[in-house]
């Protein structure tokens, strides 16, 4: 008696509740349609932006080829021009197989674990059950997707206030000038230090390709190569390329032209300080600043040398100088990346230069699996106010929480620099770094590139003394170890390794606290960068 009273009950229960229940199930119906319109509207949007991204390039490199063929084809042999295409067609086929594999796999990663979730929450919907149900599950979708194609590009330009260097504010002072550079001091952003006047200089010169204000990643947050020198009281400066677009000095400079103004700058800042100065050039800045020693302008005024992840040998290179000698020999010439200025003069497509190397790992930077990292790594930001929602017994349907970017300002601040720091290039200097992606350096370690129409060979610095000490990325796919460490036959050199890539000393470790900060000894008595300039002063005090 007492179980028939009770499935009686709950029969009149259930009737009583299943209008409010059918109306809540309608309401979800209707709001997780609303959701997968803006989810689908979010993806196309969002996937266009990155093809877009990848495309303008290509498009930009299609004109150069064009205008290149329409001289070459008429001047070369029919048959060489059959195999020269022949060739180009079979690389661009692998190229293509590996974007394809990659894009497979981008897709599955994301899409497999999504439909499992989707299915889970159909159930819980359907039966009722505790857990994500079918309105929850397509209102994060669509979030998701929603931060990818609109809120994550915004917050990238926003990062730009605090990325880099903003010479206009306190903390720098304008050293010195040329027509082609401005030579920066750096002061502390600690203030409770203060520069030691009488200490030993530093003249950091950033690659060109890269640009300057990678070194000054997050001064705001201890993240600045250069301000891991100026916070230790160390006389630091930097070298700043000027505008290219509106300096015709820069669009024309060539190699003298870069070791001249560095001695220029050496003379004054060795004047000022009494010192010797230091020269650290990070990346291209390094195959610079190389070169500019090898030459003999700056006997005499330096005695030290740092290089980070620095290509002095680029064929050395499993990835860009792989990539170079697979291309055919006759796609492989400058002229197919030369823009022509309004002035007429004729510099290295910047942005050309960044796309190639996209080709170069398509693996990692095609458009489809770029779109499918991000949309990864923002899947699971929470839903604010979500959890208070629901604990507050509020309706599913009635359940509006949002996604908040929560995301580090180091994230933002590495795509805001592969995304907006692109910067065109002098010929000269590009045709510098191209012949040593080209030309290995000689048995007796002379470069494959000549200034002041002197060989360059790395004997002269053994024969005035100059220390180097050499840092480079374990995990960079850039600048390879051996790329790095070709200076390594021909000469001695301290040498310092670095956990992560290219970019991870200007980024995760100029953090004064972390693990391999540029001021600390490491493994097997390594050195960064800043504890060899301090250690360099500290002997300098003692031999005087």
């Amino acid at each position: 008696m007492k179980d028939w009273l009770d499935m009686t009950s709950d029969f009149y229960s259930y009737m009583f509740q299943f209008p409010e229940k059918s109306l809540e199930m309608n309401m979800k119906m209707v709001e997780a349609t609303g959701d997968l319109i803006k989810a689908k509207r979010a993806y196309w949007i969002g996937l266009n932006k990155y093809i877009d991204d990848f495309m303008i390039p290509y498009q930009v490199a299609a004109k150069y080829i064009t205008r290149v063929e329409q001289n070459k084809f008429s001047h070369t042999p029919f048959l060489d021009n059959l195999q020269s295409y022949a060739d180009l067609f079979e690389l661009n086929l692998g190229i293509a197989n590996k974007e394809l594999a990659s894009r497979i796999n981008s897709i599955n990663n994301y899409h497999i674990p999504e439909l499992n979730r989707c299915f889970i929450a159909w159930v819980n919907t359907i039966f009722n059950l505790e857990g994500e149900d079918i309105f929850e599950f397509m209102g994060s979708h669509a979030k998701t997707l929603e931060l990818v194609a609109y809120q994550y590009r915004q917050s990238i330009q926003d990062i730009e206030s605090e990325f880099g260097f903003h010479f206009e504010k306190s903390g720098y002072i304008k050293a010195a000038e040329t027509d082609r550079f401005d030579l920066y001091q750096v002061f502390p952003n600690d203030k409770k230090v203060k520069v030691r006047k009488n200490g030993k200089p530093v003249i950091i010169i950033p690659p060109y390709v890269l640009g300057s204000n990678v070194l000054a990643f997050l001064p705001g947050e201890n993240k600045s190569y250069v301000h891991s020198f100026a916070n230790q009281g160390i006389p630091t400066y930097i070298r700043i390329l000027k505008d290219i677009q509106t300096n015709p000095a820069v669009q024309v400079m060539t190699g003298e032209d870069d070791a001249l103004d560095t001695r220029l700058f050496c003379e004054q800042i060795k004047a000022k300080h009494g010192k010797p100065v230091t020269l650290n050039g990070y990346c291209q800045g390094g195959f610079s600043a190389v070169c500019d020693l090898l030459s003999g302008e700056l006997d005499g005024l330096v005695d030290a040398l740092i290089t980070c992840v620095s290509p002095i040998d680029g064929t050395r290179s499993k990835g860009l100088g792989q990539f170079l000698r697979e291309l055919p020999q006759r796609f492989n010439d400058l002229a197919y990346g030369t823009k022509t200025l309004p002035n007429g003069s004729q510099v290295a497509d910047g942005d050309l230069m960044s796309w190639i190397y996209k080709i170069k790992s398509i693996d990692d930077e095609a458009p489809i699996v770029a779109f499918y990292r991000d949309l990864m790594m923002l899947q699971n930001i929470p839903d604010v106010d979500h959890q208070e929602q629901k604990s507050a017994g509020q309706p599913p349907h009635r359940r509006r929480g949002k996604k908040e970017l929560n995301i580090s300002k180091t994230v933002l601040a590495i795509n805001y620099w592969l995304t907006y720091e692109r910067n065109d290039l002098p010929m000269a200097i590009t045709k510098m770094s191209f012949d040593s992606y080209n030309i290995p350096i000689t048995k007796d370690g002379t470069l494959p590139v000549k200034l002041f129409d002197r060989e360059l060979n790395f004997k002269r610095l053994k024969e005035k003394g100059i220390k180097w000490l050499i840092c480079y990325g374990e995990k960079d796919d850039l600048v390879e170890k051996a790329t790095a460490l070709a200076p390594l036959d021909y000469v001695d050199a301290e040498v310092t390794m670095f956990p992560k890539g290219h970019v991870a000393m200007a980024t995760s470790w100029s953090r004064p606290t972390s693990k391999y900060a540029l001021h600390k000894r490491f493994e097997n008595n390594q050195r960064g960068p800043v504890r060899y300039q301090l250690d360099l002063e500290k002997k300098n005090e003692e031999d005087t």
